[in-house]
Order: structure tokens, then sequence, then C-alpha cells
């Protein structure tokens, strides 16, 4: 008898459920909904699974800036889920303390100089750029009202390199003394894989969201340096 009652009632409020969902759909007005939209990112930057003797001297805040422009495709069945698909940059800039990459040598491995003992550059940075091809999958509790409802996605963004530089600032003695002002800058893609394979998801309410990024690809190419993917997380500005 126990169980019987229990039955009936999970089919009550499962009809419950389901009735109050379809009312929720007759409500939602989302005609005035816009359906492009520009997606502006903000992260902290990590590089996973890179060399000890790497690490520890990266230092300061590296971080990410990304720029998509996004068309957003709500489902006719249910306006809460939608499907988007976008195209933009993707940048990283990661900080090195006491350390040169050269990314122009003509070696089999990439060459990471530990400058402890020698001559250095105050700020020195690696910085990378893809053109990228974002699709999210996403869902809006109050697609009627995107600027103030929760959202959350999932998806994946295919890209390809466009630019690999490092640039050094303030070049300095081994004790920390200014030798002067010069600005070093080297590009090369050689060591580099061209291109990536990224999964994303996001999670907040109205126009902010927190995001995850993490790279399926190695940053750079095979047996040139240690296996090492890229993990962004930050903040989302944006419409949808």
């Amino acid at each position: 008898m126990r169980k019987v009652l229990l039955i009936c009632l999970a089919l009550v409020s499962c009809t419950a459920a389901f009735s109050q969902t379809k009312k929720d759909k007759k409500k939602f007005n989302i005609g005035n909904r816009a359906g492009d939209h520009l997606m502006l990112q903000i992260s902290s930057d990590n590089w996973i699974g890179t060399a000890d003797s790497v690490k520890s001297n990266m230092k300061g805040f590296s971080r990410g800036l990304n720029l998509y422009f996004m068309l957003d495709r709500p489902f006719k069945g249910n306006p809460r889920i939608s499907a988007a698909l976008g195209l933009g940059v993707s940048t990283s800039h990661m900080f090195f303390e006491r350390m040169a990459v050269d990314i122009a040598a003509n070696t089999q491995t990439l060459p990471f100089y530990n400058l402890d003992t020698l001559n250095h550059y105050k700020k020195y940075k690696l910085s990378t750029a893809y053109l990228e091809l974002p699709v999210e999958l996403r869902f809006t509790s109050r697609p009627d009202l995107p600027n103030k409802s929760f959202k959350a996605a999932i998806g994946i963004k295919a890209g390809t390199m466009l630019s690999a530089h490092t640039k050094g600032k303030i070049f300095r003695d081994k004790n920390g003394n200014v030798i002067n002002d010069a600005i070093q800058k080297t590009s090369s893609k050689r060591f580099f894989t061209n291109t990536r394979l990224t999964a994303t998801a996001r999670v907040g309410m109205g126009n902010f969201t927190l995001f995850g990024a993490y790279s399926f690809t190695n940053i750079f190419k095979d047996q040139v340096a240690p296996e090492t993917r890229l993990l962004q997380v930050g903040i989302t500005f944006s419409g949808l």
C-alpha cells in the first residue's frame, strides 16, 4: 500500500511539474531578445604539465583576453535551451622572472634559459594568439529576461594560431641594476602546435558568468618541450 501511495504521489508531482513547465513556456516572450552579441572573457592562465624548472620561474599574473562575436539560436520546443556559434580571437600572456624562452632558436627542442645569475629583463612574457570558432549549448532559466536570469553553458572551440612572440622590457644585470630601457621582441611559431581544440564551461547570473577553458591540445609540437596544456579560468561579460 505504501509503495502504491508513493507511486501515485510521484505521478502527481511529475504531472504538476510538467504542467508548470508548459505554463512557463507560454510565459516566455523572446521576441525582443537579441540573436547576436559580443562575448568578452578575462582570465587567469596556467600551463598544465610544464616542467618544474620552468614553472618555478613563472611569476606575476599570467592572463588571457578572449573576444568573440556570437550568434544565439533558442530551441523552438524549449527556449530555455539554445545553441550558439561564433568567431573571435583568444590571447594568452605567460609571464616569467629571470628566464628567457628562445622561440626562434635553431634547435630540436625549445630552450628555456634560467637567468638567475645572469643579465635579464625585468618584465618578460610569452604571448600567443588564436583565431577560434566557439560552439556552445546554453541554458537560461528566464530566456525572456536574459540580463537577470541564471545561465550555464558547455561547449568546445577549435582554433588556429595567428602569432606567438616573446617580449622583454628593461634590461638589468644579475644584481637587478638597470642597464638600459631596451625592449626586445621575437616572433616565431616554429615550436608551437598550429591548431588546438578546447573544452569550455560557463555558469553565472545575468551578464556575468565564471568560465573555464581547458585545451586538449599540446601547446608545443611533439618532443620539443614537455606536454603542456593551457587552462584558463576567469569571468565572461556577455549579453546572453
